[in-house]
């Protein structure tokens, strides 16, 4: 089967009733990716890679330093940021922020995750697709949760498989909920990563919320000097941990020396950008 282009998802875009009304081609320079009209603002995709710094040995890496991601590293996926497109590539904007009423936030979190679907797959990328769901949107959607994003996918021709929907730290932390949330999306196809806020939320992870990603900021782990727990907990779970937002050298290096296999983060966004420029 020939991979849908951009194109042609935005034309089956456009015989569906909600999204038929928002998702669109760009125009004149933005003519190759798909927009999103929310509220006045025009939006799309912007996309942080996540690294696989395992590939090799650990010495290479370590003697090269972030420029080893790029000769050492693959992608596991990337994460998708919903960027306006008014704005510098990676500038901070949470449209969810401006939003009051639930049924406008569930709307919105429905557009944003196919818009990114489409510019994601449409674009042929490889690897995983993580999307973050906002912890107001999983109150607001009271059961099957998944249920309505895996039709829309499905009615692309596309594969919840290689989807991540990634919860805010606020549903690990509770454990019955994040087992059931677990269950639902993994019920209909997709992969599940948590959020971690401190370390010990990882113990919420077990049989009962069988987490497929962990993810934990770089900084905090570094800073508790819990980096080296968390990787051992993990790997007794069989769970694969990200260490997200690196934010410089040190970090990077300082995670290296404990056998940290998946990086995120602005470290590697900016040089991963220049590389593709």
């Amino acid at each position: 089967m020939i991979p849908s282009t951009i194109p042609d998802l935005i034309a089956r875009a456009a015989d569906h009733p909600f999204l038929g009304k928002h998702l669109a081609m760009g125009q004149g320079v933005h003519g190759d990716i798909a927009l999103a009209r929310f509220d006045g603002i025009e939006l799309t995709s912007a996309y942080e890679p996540i690294f696989d710094i395992s590939v090799h040995a650990l010495a290479q890496s370590l003697s090269c330093g972030a420029e080893g991601v790029d000769r050492f590293g693959d992608e596991l996926g990337f994460q998708a940021i919903t960027h306006r497109l008014d704005a510098a590539p990676f500038d901070v904007f949470d449209p969810f922020d401006r939003i009051v009423d639930d049924q406008q936030l569930v709307a919105l979190d429905r557009m944003s995750r196919a818009l990114h679907a489409v510019n994601f797959f449409g674009a042929q990328r490889h690897g995983l697709l993580f999307l973050r769901v906002h912890e107001r949107l999983l109150k607001s959607v009271k059961y099957d949760h998944g249920q309505h994003f895996s039709r829309v996918l499905t009615s692309f021709g596309l594969s919840p498989a290689r989807i991540v929907i990634e919860l805010p730290a606020a549903a690990v932390a509770h454990k019955t909920f994040l087992g059931y949330l677990t269950r639902s999306y993994q019920h209909y196809g997709f992969k599940v990563a948590g959020n971690l806020s401190n370390a010990g939320q990882i113990l919420s992870v077990s049989e009962t919320a069988r987490l497929d990603f962990v993810k934990m900021e770089a900084g905090i782990a570094l800073r508790d000097a819990m980096v080296k727990p968390l990787v051992g907990y993990a790997n007794r779970l069989q769970v694969p941990l990200i260490f997200n937002r690196v934010m410089d050298e040190a970090q990077f290096l300082a995670l290296q020396q404990y056998d940290v296999r998946f990086v995120q983060g602005p470290l590697f966004t900016a040089h991963y950008h220049d590389r593709a420029a």
